[in-house]
This record gives C-alpha cells, structure tokens and sequence, in this order.
C-alpha cells in the first residue's frame, strides 16, 4: 500500500512496519520533548546559573548578551527558536510524506536519528547548567 495520505506500512524488514501516521505523531512527541529540554529546561536552569554565579559563565556569547539585558529577550529568544523548529519541523514531515515508500524507511531513520540527538543535545545543556550551578564551572 502506497497510500501516504493515511499513513502507509513502511517496512523493508530491519524497521517496524507502522502506519506512516503514527510514525509522524511520535516524532512530533520527540520534538516536543526536545524543544521543552532546549527551549523550557535550558531557560530556566540558564537563568538560575546566572544568578548563582554569574552571566560571564554563560558559554553562548548570544546568551551572555541577553542575560545582561533581561531574562526575558532570553525567553523571548527561545520561543522564537521554538516557533521556528517547529516550521521547520513541519516541512521535515511534509517531505517524509512526500518520499517514495522504498526510500521512506531510510529516511524515517535519518529523522529518528537527528530527534534523538537533539534529545541527546538538551540533556547536555541541562547537565552543564546544573554542573554550573552546583560545582560552580562548565562540564563543557
């Protein structure tokens, strides 16, 4: 079945056959996770850093700016980045659709891999915000 609008069984044998919908829906659960790591967690575990012990030990040079201008264009910085993954994201899906079913599988994994590194990225980042604020210096 070649039916992409519904969600076609993608499967060459070394990734489960799952409805092309279900696939999308779980990817969208992963960069929600994602972004609420490196958007929401990161925020908020930033800020606490800079108040314990200082904006200088802000790695990002962006970041460092904006935390000596307000905690907000921080958030406010962040919610754009989240708005724009997200368009992104989307169009990332669109072309998912878009892939011949013979080559979705390989694709999918591409996704699969890069959701799980950005997973990966955000409990770096709050690992070091916390290494920062409890030991006072960067793991990084």
């Amino acid at each position: 079945m070649t039916d992409t609008s519904h969600g076609a069984a993608d499967g060459d044998g070394w990734l489960p056959e799952r409805p092309l919908g279900d696939r999308i829906a779980e990817y969208w659960e992963w960069v929600a996770v994602a972004l609420f790591l490196l958007t929401t967690v990161d925020t908020l575990t930033t800020a606490y850093a800079a108040a314990a012990v200082g904006v200088a030990y802000e790695g990002n040079p962006l970041v460092r700016h904006l935390l000596a201008r307000s905690v907000f264009a921080v958030a406010a910085v962040n919610v754009a980045a989240a708005v724009v993954a997200a368009v992104g994201f989307r169009g990332v899906v669109a072309t998912l659709r878009r892939t011949p079913p013979r080559v979705r599988p390989y694709y999918a994994l591409v996704v699969e891999v890069w959701l799980g590194l950005l997973v990966a990225a955000g409990l770096l980042v709050f690992a070091n915000n916390v290494a920062v604020i409890v030991l006072g210096e960067s793991l990084l």
